[in-house]
């Protein structure tokens, strides 16, 4: 029996109320998902369940923790197919929710690299085969990652329908390999397949999915720092790009006014080997700092902090929005298809960010920027504005609309 949620005493559920379950015996179940109680119904065995197939880091396990609390509203089952990546992830996904099966990123042009990384996605995709000949999902949904090629490929040889969702500017690389051998595609952003009538047909723009802490920070107005009062900074790289915030952020605050220091209230994002160097320079300009190498609240944070600084990842830039945040983004460089590029850009064409290569990222013209900011808060304030005028918070329903008309459930 697939039950991947634990009894616990009744509470009450976000709206004030419970929620009334599409199957079975009502009893509440906890997600322990950043506080958010969901009604489950207790007996589920013969509910559908949906499969979701998703790499594992933030940005694609993100859009899927979203559409899995919005499936579960509606009465469904979920389980969630990735790579060991995934398991130290907390929120909606326990790892009794966890399929992990074989994958590899195909990169390179080394023939033995290629040779062995086909060889794992094949092996992957034996083992999703047989696992959705055992568990009968009514759909398979991939968030992106070549964790994802083997759940959807092999749903396509079972015939189960599948859906891709991408969540970028430009279609990812698996996504890519699979748009073909889905029922239905879904994209963040209008346009992304505009130039390929074939799949066009076939795609829906719905935004992208939001878990429920990204709509709790939604709730929070932005308030712009007063004129001489704190200025709050987050710096964030993602799981790449780290390192060079903590080339260039120190340096760019070494380079501000000393009365600026005094002012600023800096929270970042610090890989451990780059701790000791970044907070050595914080501590000796008497900043208020807090350094991690990680942020499990980050929502939490995005909604306390002023101003970002970031890379442009697909789920940062769609947090950015719906959240309502003015940010400094440094799209990572040298990916073949420049998402992270194009992702900025959605933020940048409206004012709500500022985009600035990373060939151009210098401690200097960071400096600039935030001085500027410092100056003229009431920027800040409108670039929130902006920022939040490109937010959707409705994705995780539109989402789930697609599935249950995909998989005719």
């Amino acid at each position: 029996m697939l039950r991947p949620w634990a009894p616990v005493q009744q509470r009450t559920t976000p709206k004030g109320g419970a929620l009334r379950c599409a199957r079975g015996t009502r009893t509440v179940y906890s997600a322990r998902n950043d506080g958010l109680d969901l009604v489950k119904g207790l007996s589920m065995d013969n509910s559908p369940l949906i499969l979701l197939a998703a790499g594992g880091t933030g940005g694609h396990l993100f859009p899927a923790e979203a559409l899995g609390v919005e499936l579960i509203r509606r009465g469904f089952r979920v389980r969630l197919v990735t790579d060991e990546r995934a398991l130290r992830y907390s929120g909606l996904f326990t790892k009794d929710m966890i399929d992990v099966v074989a994958s590899e990123t195909a990169r390179g042009r080394n023939p033995i690299q290629l040779a062995y990384a086909g060889l794992t996605l094949a092996t992957g995709t034996l083992s999703a085969y047989r696992l959705i000949k055992r568990l009968k999902p009514a759909a398979v949904i991939g968030f992106g990652g070549y964790p994802t090629l083997p759940p959807l490929v092999a749903a396509k040889f079972a015939g189960v329908p599948g859906i891709i969702h991408d969540a970028n500017a430009v279609l990812g690389r698996a996504n890519r390999f699979l748009s073909s051998r889905v029922r239905a595609i879904a994209t963040s952003l209008p346009g992304v397949l505009d130039r390929d009538p074939a799949l066009a047909a076939k795609t829906t723009t719905v935004g992208t999915p939001m878990r429920p802490a990204v709509l709790a920070a939604a709730a929070v107005p932005y308030v712009a720092p007063e004129m001489n009062g704190p200025l709050r900074l987050l710096v964030v790289g993602g799981s790449q790009g780290a390192r060079i915030m903590a080339d260039i952020v120190p340096g760019a605050i070494e380079r501000l006014e000393p009365a600026l220091w005094s002012r600023l209230i800096l929270t970042q994002q610090v890989r451990d080997e780059d701790m000791t160097r970044v907070r050595a320079v914080y501590d000796k300009l008497e900043i208020k700092a807090e350094l991690a190498p990680f942020f499990t609240d980050l929502p939490v944070r995005l909604a306390s902090n002023h101003l970002v600084v970031s890379r442009s990842g697909a789920g940062t830039v769609a947090e950015l929005a719906a959240i309502g945040r003015p940010s400094i983004l440094v799209p990572l460089p040298g990916a073949i298809d420049q998402d992270q590029f194009a992702n900025a850009g959605v933020l940048a064409k409206v004012d709500g960010a500022i985009r600035i290569p990373q060939t151009e990222f210098t401690s200097d013209r960071l400096a600039a920027e935030i001085s500027g900011f410092a100056a003229e808060p009431a920027h800040l304030g409108a670039m929130a504005a902006a920022a939040k005028g490109a937010g959707r918070l409705d994705a995780a329903e539109r989402l789930a609309d697609l599935v249950v008309k995909v998989a005719g459930i």
